[in-house]
């Protein structure tokens, strides 16, 4: 499942660079100003969370069944959220009328905020032990105490 988060975060990280690229050198004259901040803000949105799914697949301080989890929550909010800001600030350029989605770019959004309060509730679950601890086995692990004390950690 790590692997699987590490790629999606890279493909939502690349495709985020590629469609500011895009809006920077191409849309920007076709857009009026508020729907080129709106694509703007999903592509923000897009890369936040992009960073956020590198922390999950790397963090050692999840549980490995809650990854899936937050990579389900993550991935479902950037497709809404993001998915309808692009399309939705993109709607003068189309002859369909996307303001007909407008309606999910708030669930994208609650998918996104639910990822972040579970994040912070399994945080604050697994973090309060701190780093002396070996998140898979709750055993503490003695060498990071000792090199914390003697200042080589």
């Amino acid at each position: 499942m790590d692997r699987k988060i590490f790629l999606l975060a890279c493909v939502i990280g690349g495709l985020g660079v590629v469609f500011g690229a895009f809006a920077a050198h191409s849309l920007k004259p076709l857009l009026s100003s508020s729907s080129f901040e709106s694509f703007n803000t999903g592509i923000r949105y897009q890369m936040y969370h992009s960073f956020l799914l590198f922390f999950v697949g790397v963090s050692t301080h999840l549980k490995p069944s809650h990854k899936p989890i937050l990579f389900k929550l993550i991935l479902t909010g950037v497709l809404l959220f993001s998915g309808s800001i692009y399309l939705l600030a993109t709607n003068d350029l189309t002859s369909f009328n996307f303001k007909v989605i407008g309606f999910i770019t708030p669930f994208g959004g609650l998918f996104l905020i639910a990822s972040w309060l579970l994040l912070f509730r399994l945080g604050g679950k697994y973090a309060s032990d701190g780093d002396f601890r070996n998140p898979m086995n709750g055993q503490v692990n003695w060498d990071k105490i000792v090199a914390s004390n003697s200042g080589t950690a």
